[in-house]
This record gives structure tokens, sequence and C-alpha cells, in this order.
């Protein structure tokens, strides 16, 4: 069973591979993602959301990559070198422990991550002090069933659990709709 967690690093035969049941240009399309916001992308490991990202929102933009994992963030810095991508700025450290401003991001986005933490709900309280009054946190995660990808069923989170988490953190979920084969989407909004 090949299980990608938010911290682990993929070769690029991993990320053709992931590639095929999971395009994150269409994931981040689908949430909105427009140029010049601001995206902060939890657990970013080395960028497979949040490269895709920085191109989408171009040079007035900015995306905020946290991650426990040091060398996933040098390799995702290279990567963003490599393309003169230079509107990425990256933390080191434990997202229960980050909040890297208050009321700035347009998007909190937690790609496949959420089941990773040691304490999601401290997690997504932060994700909603970092957002934008008017900004979104979106969950993109595995779907709570037999799969041939990804975490032990035991180990994932069901959508009712998961918008329940982001209740708990004071989030308004706004929607929850599949996403592929294997994930689910919610989104929600700080809680006015």
């Amino acid at each position: 069973m090949v299980y990608h967690g938010h911290s682990s690093r993929h070769t690029p035969e991993d990320e053709a591979a992931r590639r095929r049941w999971q395009h994150p240009e269409s994931v981040l399309e689908g949430i909105g993602l427009r140029p010049g916001e601001i995206f902060v992308d939890v657990g970013c490991g080395d960028g497979f959301f949040a490269l895709p990202a920085a191109r989408m929102i171009g040079p007035h933009g900015r995306v905020c990559g946290i991650d426990i994992d040091a060398e996933a963030l040098d390799l995702l810095q290279e990567k963003a070198f490599a393309e003169g991508l230079d509107n990425l700025v990256l933390h080191h450290g434990a997202a229960e422990d980050l909040l890297l401003c208050e009321g700035c991001a347009d998007v909190v986005f937690f790609g496949i991550a959420l089941h990773d933490f040691a304490d999601p709900v401290r997690v997504l309280a932060n994700a909603r002090r970092m957002a934008a009054p008017e900004g979104r946190i979106v969950n993109l995660d595995w779907k709570k069933e037999t799969l041939p990808l990804g975490p032990p069923t035991a180990k994932k989170f069901n959508t009712e659990h998961a918008a329940s988490l982001m209740t708990e953190a004071g989030l308004r979920v706004t929607g929850v709709a599949e996403s592929g084969p294997y994930h689910y989407i919610i989104t929600a909004v700080p809680e006015q």
C-alpha cells in the first residue's frame, strides 16, 4: 500500500503516478484560487499543491507553506527557484504551533494532511485565525473507505468527522463534495 502523507517527499515518478489520480491544478481551480491571492498550504510537503498554486496566483500573490519536514521544504524551495518562482515563503515547524498572520489568507489549504496532525482542531483554529474575514479554509482528504492507495482506513476521517472538527475550531462548513475517485473536499469560512 502506498501512503502519501503530508510531509513526504516524492520522486518525479511518484508525482507522475499521483497526477494520474489527482490533478492539483484542477483542485485549485475548483476551489476558486485566483491571481493575487494569499494561499497558505498547511502540510505543504515538497509542493504538490504549493507549486501549482504559486503559478496560478502569479507575482502579486503569495504562497505560504508550512511543514514539519525541513528536507521537503528545502526540496520545494529548490523546485521554486528552478522555475523562477519567487512568490513562496516557507515555514518549518508544527502547524499546531505556527500562526503566520492574523486575517491575511484568502485560502488556507490542507492537501491530504488533516488526518496526520496530532491536534487537528488546534491546526484548524490556527487556520481560522489566519483566514481573512472573507477567506476560505479547504480540506482535501482521503475518503474513509478501503482504497488501493493512502493510509489505513482507521487513520482517515470521514466527511462528518472532518466537518465536526472544522465546526469545533470555529469554522462554518459551506460545502462538501467528492474530489476524484479517492478524495473529498470540504470548504469552510471563519464563523463571524
